[in-house]
């Protein structure tokens, strides 16, 4: 392989700290970009590293002392190299070593394992005539004294990284590296097993770097969506950031027959002109005492208040809440001197529960169990995007996405036991995501350990439901949760605590740190975790019309169909057919 110029030697460095590289005098410190991906050459082993810092150093600090006029450029370029040069910091992801099968001689009488040596001492473009496996494994060790270093080229992104049409993989395109025009894909099967996150402050483009991560899952049939769209996002077409008003599609327009949309405000979403939206009621026999703990703080509700809640569910069963609001002050008063419940409090908590009346999704009872039949879709394959309309504060927020996960949550458990009981194939669960955005609401340390959204964070993989949550504050969720987030896309980030958090339970994150507080606002972002081999910064992949026809290629299509038929043969082998 053609190596290229090379753009320095390595120094010094450790394991644990990262090497410290001094750039050549013909490379310009100005090139070096925090984040680039770059590959050391050591004698045995090729390191596939990321550039964490940028330095100037000097040889002698009497330079410091008496600088020279930047206007006498010959001393300057007579200092250059040799008394002032740039120094980067590395920090080394991964290597590879060949291993060749057997020594055996080659056609001029050297042996190959000399010549595989003689390769990494500079005849870089000699290709041995053995069979080498591509095995990349975790740092253990680092490349020695003045080992080269070089610019990655394509073949060392692929290599690393993979490409689109891999048909082995679900691999997808999420960007492209800062220098270079080669997709940089994550590997969308190791994606969905495991709760992932997006982060970044207001205005970076989390919902856009939601929406291609979304669009892959579906078009890539690696699992299903459950999308909680707060602000009407997802679903359908939503307004660009910017100075020129422009939208984009959303899910439904780009895959019509794989996604629904259900509402919970049906007149919102008419006079959006979202096309074959279904309606979405809830009623209160629905509501358990565990969906109103979650939205306590929205209601402004005590701990005493959800005791007594426990007494009144209880006694009525389903139908609590409606009794409750129902109630006289006297029926009250006779109730509590017989369940030794708390005036006061049960009071307040008919009070708060009025709240309830106003919701435009709240019925005294429904015509059929909505739930259920999000549950059928799911199923089936299809993917839902519940939308939120002008019904949007916190408060149907949390209490609609807490009702509805702990249904599919107790359904999936049962499933899954189902097939772990059987074995057979026909009884898995369609692999589940939850999208749920302010995720720290749900995930708050004081409440965590009793929402359903801490349980499927910290263990409902193994019942083949994960979560997808999107964030401008990581900081306020429970750093045991975070440490369960496998994959972790982050754009900018300026809060300390926020850039600490995303690095909770990652090995080495200290030297990621500048990496992420270096990003551009826009379309960058720092990808790290379960679904990509390394982290890598990449220029995030454009939203666009030309996405919208690569997304709906018709050989995707195909390549889809050939998975589907192909797994089902294998069904139709284990069941003897």
């Amino acid at each position: 392989m053609q190596l290229g110029q090379p753009l320095g030697s390595v120094t010094q460095g450790s394991l644990t700290g990262g090497l410290e590289v001094r750039l050549h005098p013909d490379i310009s410190v100005e090139d070096m970009r925090v984040g680039k991906f770059l590959v050391v050459q050591g004698m045995r082993s090729r390191f596939f590293c990321m550039l964490t810092d940028v330095a100037l150093g000097m040889a002698n600090q009497r330079i410091i002392a008496n600088p020279p006029n930047w206007e006498d450029t010959f001393l300057r370029d007579v200092l250059a190299g040799s008394g002032t040069f740039g120094t980067i910091n590395l920090a080394p992801m991964l290597m590879f070593t060949p291993e060749v099968e057997e020594d055996f001689p080659s056609k001029n009488g050297k042996s190959a394992n000399a010549l595989v040596k003689a390769a990494t001492k500079g005849l870089a473009s000699f290709q041995p005539q053995t069979s080498t496996t591509m095995e990349l494994l975790p740092v253990k060790t680092i490349p020695s004294h003045f080992s080269q270093v070089y610019e990655a080229s394509e073949e060392d992104f692929r290599r690393v990284f993979g490409w689109e049409d891999d048909i082995h993989r679900k691999n997808f395109s999420i960007g492209k590296p800062l220098d270079m025009d080669v997709p940089v894909c994550i590997d969308l099967d190791r994606f969905v097993e495991r709760s992932n996150g997006v982060f970044g402050k207001s205005g970076t483009g989390k919902s856009f770097l939601t929406r291609l991560l979304l669009a892959g899952i579906v078009r890539k049939n690696a699992g299903v969506n459950l999308i909680f769209d707060m602000h009407s996002e997802y679903g359908w077409q939503a307004v660009c950031e910017g100075k020129t008003y422009s939208t984009v599609k959303g899910l439904k327009q780009l895959f019509p027959d794989r996604v629904e949309v259900y509402t919970l405000d049906p007149a919102s979403t008419k006079r959006r002109g979202v096309q074959n939206a279904q309606e979405l009621y809830l009623s209160y026999d629905q509501i358990e005492v565990e969906d109103i703990r979650l939205c306590s703080r929205d209601l402004g509700l005590s701990e005493a208040s959800l005791d007594n809640a426990n007494i009144l569910s209880a006694e009525f069963g389903k139908a609590w809440i409606l009794q409750l609001i129902n109630m006289t002050n006297e029926e009250i008063k006779m109730f509590c001197e017989e369940k030794r419940g708390h005036q006061g409090s049960i009071t307040a908590l008919q009070r708060k529960l009025l709240r309830l009346e106003n919701l435009k999704y709240m019925r005294s009872a429904c015509p059929q169990n909505y739930v259920n039949q999000i549950l059928k879709t799911l199923e089936a394959g299809k993917n839902i995007v519940i939308e939120f309309g002008s019904q949007s504060d916190m408060l149907s927020y949390m209490l609609v996405t807490n009702m509805i996960t702990r249904r599919i949550h107790q359904h999936y458990v049962g499933k899954a036991e189902q097939f772990l009981q059987s074995g057979n194939v026909v009884d898995k669960p369609n692999q589940l995501v939850i999208t749920i955005e302010e995720a720290h609401r749900f995930l708050d340390p004081a409440i965590v350990a009793s929402t359903i959204f801490g349980t499927i964070a910290r263990e409902m993989r193994k019942y083949f439901v994960t979560l997808l949550v999107v964030d401008q504050r990581p900081s306020g969720i429970d750093n045991e949760v975070m440490s369960q987030i496998g994959t972790r896309v982050t754009a900018l980030l300026n809060d300390e605590k926020d850039i600490e958090a995303i690095f909770t339970g990652v090995s080495g994150g200290a030297a990621l740190r500048s990496v992420l507080a270096k990003l551009d606002s826009k379309q960058q972002a720092l990808i790290l975790g379960h679904a990509v081999p390394m982290p890598v910064v990449v220029r995030t992949r454009p939203y666009d019309e030309k996405f919208y026809a690569e997304i709906g290629d018709q050989i995707w299509e195909e390549k889809a169909d050939d998975e589907v038929f192909a797994a089902a043969e294998l069904a139709k082998a284990d069941l003897g057919f």
